[in-house]
């Protein structure tokens, strides 16, 4: 479970490559700043408004002291940036991880720039980063080629003849492109997706998992919801699929578009919505091959496993049961010719952005700027680094954890991480709801478990990757089936459970249930989160939060039900269990009132399991952080105490700033709550109350019985 839904594409894990590159290449998040190979200047658009760090510690310039910190947290500590931020027009969105952003990807650009000066050897790492970028780079061959790249490949969708051959065209299609638990991306715009993990009933060995699929837009409300705004996102999509198969040479376009999209629709209604895909204990079903066709009838699932690969796997995981029966149905019951021109489709939409530009232009005018506003696409250079980091991530991650993350600087946060666990620990102990059997559980839970700092222990070998210099279409091709078939050839062999889910180059951090690990990467261990220099109230109060709610996922809504060797297994009383139930239910409660505009709200139970983790987290950063001052007073900084400097360190994680069709995106689609109101978690800390005085009659004033305390 990731931190945050902050950064671009290469923030997500290794193996969701096809999906994660898409929004990559087409600029739909956070960007970054830096070219290679072109001047500052050319790439002024990409700038933004990084934090001042006149000091070390507390930004005070980032701050709006006008704003009491009991009326709106996040506006007192981050209201000058907010107000001084612009965000620029080929953002959807910026934030104080932005700056961490543009130190990485700077970096990592510069390193592709070395290493396409190399003349490193053929086969080597050097080498194939330096192919697949100049492949990317090299518009004019890609505008040669046309649509020539994809033109097999719509042969075989037309060549097609009957539902057996489509079930096998289907299966072909299936890639390792979704990742429920680690960084809990549940979309795929295939008809499945592939997620390959430990077992939830054998944590010792790789499983497959599959999940529902088979959208373009990015969740099943856009195709349901009944409000204008979303009426006219439909339209406006219609227009978009019809353009994409014109400039791919289909004919009547209008007509076929609107067959796709009326499947897709079809499609949505059978998905279960994504608060409901969280809920793990709804996700474990185990299907022998022989109970796709009893239990989802429709698709040929004897030739969907074939062409999948999968055909002798005994069983697999079925995450949406109601999904797969309603998708398989569809199968049958849509025309042959609606599914040929369906898969074709998904098919250009998946490599539009290694096409001419004109398709890259058409999908970036509908995802960029209908879905998230974004008024402008990224210089082809940052799309480059991106396509680089999602396909040949840890060999540019080796690099770089060589490069920029110093010994010293694990060594410290390795003395931190092991004063929060501590903290964990003495909660634990002291909670007066929780039965001692259930205590010793969790503390197996924090024994066992693995926590990686900066980089991996080891890194992922790209030897079988094929990347060549003037084929950036089948570098991608490629690429996708290297990962597929990687995972698929680990099923049934013992899990690494110091495997990494994130890139050195990351600025996020990741909690993985079902190894029970830790992930923080090289990139978002530096200042503002982490600062060396920084008074330990400001290091806490940040990277801390970060490190406490990474643990505290361990025991939230979904870590809560994996036991210390990452199975899925009931370890609470039912007493226990009741009592955290009703905790929870609180939390979410409290979320739901949280309104980014008049007509939406916050999905309390769709972010629960990050909201859990943020409570539990500064609560036992601030543990901590109480500890490391061995009984000393805090030093002050520009007149704020060293728990003021605390809370505020931790409100200025979450300056951000964002366009409304962004924002809304996210309060649909991600398991995050926007950022405004992850800083507003401090209104459930005691600490936070007397630091700042907070009265009854301010806004973010919780009278004590109504604080959430789990952990």
């Amino acid at each position: 479970m990731r931190f945050a839904d902050n950064s671009p594409a290469h923030h997500s894990t290794k193996i969701r490559v096809a999906r994660a590159i898409i929004s990559a290449l087409l600029c739909i998040s956070v960007c970054i700043s830096a070219p290679v190979a072109q001047s500052q200047s050319q790439s002024q658009n990409a700038a933004i408004d990084a934090p001042k760090r006149d000091t070390h510690g507390i930004s005070v310039a980032n701050m709006d002291p006008a704003v009491k910190p009991g009326e709106d947290f996040n506006e007192y500590t981050n209201g000058a940036w907010i107000k001084r931020t612009e965000i620029p027009p080929d953002r959807g969105r910026v934030a104080i991880f932005s700056s961490l952003d543009d130190i990485s990807n700077k970096r990592t650009a510069g390193l592709i720039e070395e290493a396409a000066k190399s003349n490193a050897p053929a086969g080597s790492a050097a080498n194939k980063i330096a192919a697949l970028y100049n492949s990317y780079m090299d518009e004019a061959a890609i505008e040669a080629k046309g649509v020539a790249p994809l033109r097999p490949h719509l042969d075989a969708i037309a060549a097609i003849r009957d539902k057996r051959e489509l079930a096998r065209a289907l299966g072909e299609s299936l890639r390792s492109d979704v990742d429920a638990l680690n960084n809990t991306n549940f979309h795929t715009n295939n008809l499945f997706g592939l997620w390959v993990a430990p077992g939830f009933s054998d944590s010792d060995h790789y499983t497959a998992y599959l999940l529902q699929g088979g959208l373009q837009l990015p969740d099943r409300e856009y195709y349901l919801g009944d409000n204008d705004r979303m009426r006219d996102i439909r339209t406006k999509y219609r227009a978009h699929i019809s353009n994409i198969l014109k400039l791919t040479g289909f004919t009547d376009t209008d007509a076929r578009a609107g067959r796709i999209f009326e499947l897709e629709h079809a499609i949505a209604e059978k998905h279960i919505s994504l608060a409901d895909s969280e809920d793990i204990h709804k996700a474990n079903n185990t299907w022998k091959q022989s109970d796709f066709t009893a239990n989802a009838p429709g698709l040929d699932w004897t030739e969907y496993f074939r062409g999948a690969g999968l055909d002798k796997q005994p069983s697999l995981i079925v995450w949406q049961p109601t999904a797969f029966a309603g998708e398989s149905a569809l199968v049958a019951a849509t025309s042959l010719d609606t599914w040929k021109d369906w898969l074709a489709f998904h098919l250009i939409e998946t490599y539009a952005a290694v096409l001419p530009n004109g398709f890259n232009d058409e999908r970036f005018a509908f995802f960029g700027k209908v879905l998230s506003g974004t008024p402008e696409q990224r210089p082809r250079w940052q799309r480059g680094v991106d396509l680089v980091n999602n396909l040949l991530g840890d060999a540019v991650g080796q690099i770089y954890a060589q490069r920029y993350f110093p010994p010293e600087a694990k060594a410290e946060l390795q003395a931190m991480v092991t004063n929060i666990i501590a903290s964990f620990r003495k909660r634990i102990d002291v909670l007066p709801w929780m039965d001692p059997k259930t205590k010793a559980e969790a503390q197996a839970k924090l024994t066992t478990l693995y926590v990686g700092i900066g980089y991996p222990e080891t890194w992922h070998d790209y030897s079988a990757y094929e990347v060549n210099a003037d084929d950036i279409f089948g570098n991608l091709w490629r690429g996708n089936l290297f990962e597929y078939h990687r995972d698929v050839a680990r099923l049934g062999l013992p899990v690494d459970r110091k495997e990494w889910s994130m890139t050195p180059q990351t600025v996020n951090a990741v909690n993985l249930p079902l190894q029970n690990a830790l992930n923080f990467p090289a990139a978002i261990l530096q200042p503002p989160f982490f600062d060396p220099k920084a008074p330990a109230a400001a290091n806490y109060g940040a990277i801390g939060a970060i490190i406490g709610h990474e643990i505290s996922h361990t025991f939230d809504t979904e870590g809560s039900a994996f036991d210390s060797k990452g199975r899925v297994r009931n370890w609470w009383t039912p007493t226990d269990l009741a009592h955290f139930d009703a905790s929870t239910a609180k939390l979410a409660a409290q979320y739901d009132t949280y309104k980014p505009f008049p007509d939406i709200s916050v999905n309390g139970k769709q972010t629960l399991a990050e909201n859990i983790a943020d409570v539990a987290g500064i609560s036992a950063a601030y543990d901590g952080y109480r500890v490391s001052l061995e009984g000393k007073t805090a030093p002050t900084q520009d007149g704020f105490s060293g728990d003021q400097q605390f809370f505020i360190a931790f409100g200025q994680n979450w300056g951000s700033k964002s366009r409304e069709a962004a924002l809304r995106r996210q309060v649909m689609t991600d398991p995050h709550a926007p950022a405004q109101f992850r800083a507003a978690t401090v209104r459930n800390i005691d600490a936070w109350y007397s630091a700042f005085d907070v009265q009854p009659g301010e806004k973010l004033y919780l009278a004590p019985p109504d604080r959430v305390r789990i952990w």
